[in-house]
């Protein structure tokens, strides 16, 4: 769920370097998916609006938990926050070794934390 599909999609394909997979019009919002760049075609991340209250709350809770939305799986996490922290992206955990994996956490900007992920 994001709170602002265009500026999702603006962070979703600039930032984390998603493309665009589908942009359809459906009333006041949109069916508005992103996809791996190296697989356009492949599985698609829908940007949903949390129009509904009860959406609302529960990303606003989840954000106030700082529990993430999502997780993506990276394979070099130092390199790729590293890039990330250069286009501004705000990160609320650093990374951080949890037993097999090295996590760390960042504000997509549209209500979420979102989780980056390495196997080590």
């Amino acid at each position: 769920m994001v709170d602002d599909q265009a500026k999702a999609l603006t962070f979703y394909t600039e930032v984390l370097g998603f493309v665009l997979k589908m942009d359809m019009p459906m009333g006041q919002y949109r069916w508005l998916t992103v996809a791996q760049s190296h697989d356009p075609n492949g599985m698609g991340l829908l940007l949903e609006p949390n129009a509904h209250p009860a959406a609302q709350t529960f990303q606003q809770k989840m954000f106030a938990d700082r529990i993430p939305l999502a997780s993506f799986l990276v394979d070099d996490i130092q390199s790729e926050v590293a890039r990330m922290h250069s286009l501004g992206v705000a990160f609320v955990e650093q990374p951080t070794v949890m037993g097999p994996v090295s996590v760390a956490m960042f504000d997509d900007t549209c209500g979420n934390y979102i989780q980056l992920i390495q196997k080590l």
